[in-house]
């Protein structure tokens, strides 16, 4: 393995770290999980009613500092109330696709690291404050920022996941040897009092049940930093962050503090629920992939006169079909979700040829690769990677 260096979004990839979606059974619907999908929870083209535990004085399922309810089982999703199975099929098609994903990338020069799998007979997260179903290391990108030399395990937004990143630590193990800082934020207690529900509140519709019904816990101390490295645009030395909550306010304060004099971070409020990059990717110094030109109005005035690339909206027919049961969890614009191997080429959705056609119009060639689920798993390639060797420095592209 090469030295730890990602500094950016678009020079060359030399080193990635490819998700897995092994013993992916269910998402379990408890606060957190619905106020970080609250937007696309509300968009979808169904609503979805928060899951209700009998018995349970009528309060959504998974709410209590306990948890909600019976331990699962080695099978998977039955015996514990809150829960969402998803479909063996659609695993398997997932895990097809995201063995696509490496073995192109392995095509391409770029040397393709896996975390460990999830075990099947590990299936909940316990704390002191909570218990909930756990979900194997699909989205890389979330629970870890790579910021030049440095690995940061961000604070988890979402309960199921707190201790996913354990399940890289053979990879970030193996830099740390090489030379490379191994951080840790501050791990929040994650209690209903945690949750800073301010921007679910305030944007238009919601659930057809309230999506917060918050709990006391002995272990309340108010908001907590809860922060994903998805909310992050990385340009060299400077790193663009979406705030959306007092809770990511909180972590960028901490990422402030800690890389004083190393990066500089520029805040931009609520483009987003949380992530940033289905809202704008930098594909190459001097021009932006966004969602529409709105985006731009948002981010830092240097980059507002970057060039910008703005796709058609996705077709309907872009998309499988599901059923009722089947939770939506991304917007119809998740395929902005490109990973980009170099400054001139881009893995893309096959599914996707309006986007394929508006990249290759602006010269960049497109390489297409199959990824059907990318709805019902709530990430795209940039996602489902984390970059952890790039040839890009700490350069200064925002003067």
């Amino acid at each position: 393995m090469a030295p730890l260096n990602s500094y950016d979004e678009w020079s060359r990839l030399r080193e990635v770290v490819v998700g897995s979606a092994e013993n992916y059974t269910s998402h379990e619907r408890e606060l957190s999980f619905d106020l970080f999908h609250h937007d696309n929870l509300v968009r979808s083209e169904w609503y979805y009613p928060r899951l209700t535990a009998p018995g349970s004085d009528d309060r959504p399922a998974g709410d209590g500092a306990g948890g909600a309810g019976g331990a699962v089982g080695a099978g998977g999703a039955v015996g514990r109330t809150g829960q969402s199975p998803i479909k063996q099929r659609y695993v398997d098609e997932l895990t097809e696709d995201i063995e696509g994903i490496a073995a192109t990338l392995r095509s391409l020069g770029v040397k393709v690291l896996r975390p460990l799998p999830l075990d099947k007979a590990t299936v909940e997260v316990r704390t002191p404050a909570w218990s909930a179903a756990v979900v194997p290391p699909l989205n890389l990108r979330d629970n870890t920022l790579v910021l030049g030399d440095e690995i940061v395990e961000t604070p988890p937004m979402i309960r199921s996941r707190y201790f996913e990143t354990q399940l890289l630590t053979p990879v970030f193990a193996e830099y740390f040897a090489s030379g490379a800082r191994w951080t840790v934020m501050p791990r929040p207690l994650m209690t209903d009092a945690s949750f800073d529900p301010s921007y679910a509140d305030s944007s238009a519709g919601g659930p057809t049940e309230p999506v917060r019904n918050p709990r006391s816990s002995p272990y309340d101390v108010g908001f907590e930093m809860m922060f994903d490295g998805a909310q992050c645009l990385r340009l060299g030395r400077d790193v663009v962050v979406n705030v959306s909550t007092a809770n990511h306010a909180l972590a960028v304060d901490w990422l402030e503090r800690h890389f004083e004099g190393r990066f500089r971070f520029h805040r931009v409020h609520r483009l987003s629920d949380s992530h940033i990059d289905s809202m704008v990717l930098a594909l190459r110094p001097g021009t932006l992939l966004v969602r529409n030109e709105q985006v731009a109005e948002l981010l830092p005035e240097p980059l507002r006169t970057w060039d910008l690339i703005v796709p058609p909206v996705p077709e309907v027919n872009n998309f499988p079909q599901y059923e009722d049961d089947d939770l939506i969890l991304t917007s119809k614009y998740i395929d902005l979700n490109v990973l980009s191997v170099d400054e001139e080429t881009v893995l893309v959705n096959a599914a996707c040829p309006e986007l394929i056609r508006t990249l290759e119009r602006a010269r960049f060639t497109v390489v297409p690769v199959v990824h059907r689920h990318r709805r019902l798993f709530g990430g795209g390639f940039h996602c489902f990677t984390l970059d952890t060797v790039r040839d890009g420095g700490p350069e200064d592209y925002l003067g």
